[in-house]
């Protein structure tokens, strides 16, 4: 878990995003020196498996914005998307029997293009959410990669649809709206919401339970191990609770963030957060305190903060209250922790 100052690990984004991006801002744009820009050869073909750095990703696009109107982009990016362009992913969405089969390989297997995104399904009544799940700030590149993820999926879910005609009910951006939404609801063909508490799009179980025009059982099983190995030789991404510890513990400085404020830094609802830590087993008060303590431990190791600094770091307004607390979860007072840390090591 990275705690404090520590450095996460650089996000990775898959280049033929990027690719596909810098392809549909036109002939106005100087596309290789765009390429160039995030470290790709323009020579090269594009290869879902060569991956750029994330926010090199998002200051290309920010970069773009500054030239060209941004608003449509993603939509046009993300409707030029084809299952072909993911390899064996592509194949096996293709090859699942339902669309609902394939999206749960989207869900599944997403951690093969990117390791910044997560995919969701909640089911609610009649319909289902397919959620898209991104931390960090909401600065415009990652907005704009938002839009272009949901525009995708929506995208190749129409390629394998028998009819081409797939509708969702809602599409839902967390992000507010630009100036013109026209674009998105001609694209979507729904309504849009943007300032919403998620980035997801809503699509009623029956169109979900629809049978792919290209299913076939012989070979979604033969592409699923295929791609299950592949997954297996990905490190894999900090679990759920690990990632809740890490923007708790960055945000503590502040005060003791609430459940809705982590909740929209992982890019989810607090309902979506409270149900998945209920199947976790977990709570978000367990998980601040563990955070709390755990940063505490850490920070009394390092003498050069004083005890009134450390309070403040793990959200307590007065030190006396980090007292107590520490003292309740050590059995013993934050001094006296600090002096045994320092006992044990000039021994």
């Amino acid at each position: 878990m990275s705690l404090g100052g520590n450095v996460s690990p650089m996000g990775m984004v898959t280049s033929l995003f990027v690719r596909k991006m810098i392809a549909a801002t036109g002939p106005g744009m100087d596309q290789l020196a765009l390429l160039r820009s995030v470290g790709l050869d323009p020579d090269a073909s594009a290869d879902v498996k060569t991956m750029i750095v994330d926010t090199a990703y998002y200051e290309m696009l920010e970069r773009i914005a500054k030239t060209v109107d941004v608003t449509e982009l993603p939509l046009r990016t993300g409707g030029s998307m084809r299952c072909d362009d993911y390899g064996a992913l592509g194949l096996a969405f293709k090859s699942a029997l339902t669309l609902q089969g394939s999206y749960a390989r989207v869900a599944r297997y997403a951690r093969l293009w990117t390791s910044v995104v997560e995919y969701e399904f909640e089911p609610t009544g009649e319909d289902t959410w397919f959620h898209l799940l991104r931390t960090g700030p909401r600065r415009l590149g990652m907005r704009l990669s938002n839009e272009a993820s949901l525009a995708s999926a929506l995208a190749i879910g129409r390629e394998v649809s028998p009819s081409g005609l797939l509708i969702p009910r809602e599409v839902h951006l967390a992000h507010a709206a630009p100036k013109l939404t026209s674009y998105h609801e001609a694209y979507f063909g729904c309504p849009v919401f943007f300032s919403s508490d998620r980035d997801a799009i809503l699509f009623s179980k029956a169109a979900m339970q629809n049978a792919n025009k290209l299913g076939d059982e012989g070979i979604t099983r033969f592409l699923s191990g295929h791609l299950d190995r592949e997954l297996a030789e990905v490190a894999e991404m900090p679990s759920l609770g690990e990632r809740i510890r890490d923007v708790i513990a960055r945000s503590l400085s502040e005060g003791l963030p609430k459940m809705e404020d982590v909740a929209r830094r992982l890019g989810m609802s607090a309902r979506s957060l409270h149900r998945r830590l209920s199947e976790d087993g977990l709570s978000f008060q367990t998980l601040t305190e563990a955070t709390r303590r755990e940063l505490a431990e850490g920070l009394l190791q390092d003498e050069r903060h004083s005890l009134a600094e450390i309070a403040f770091l793990t959200g307590f307004a007065e030190q006396s209250s980090f007292n107590r607390a520490f003292k309740r979860w050590a059995g013993e007072t934050p001094a006296l922790y600090r002096k045994q840390l320092t006992a044990n090591a000039s021994a």
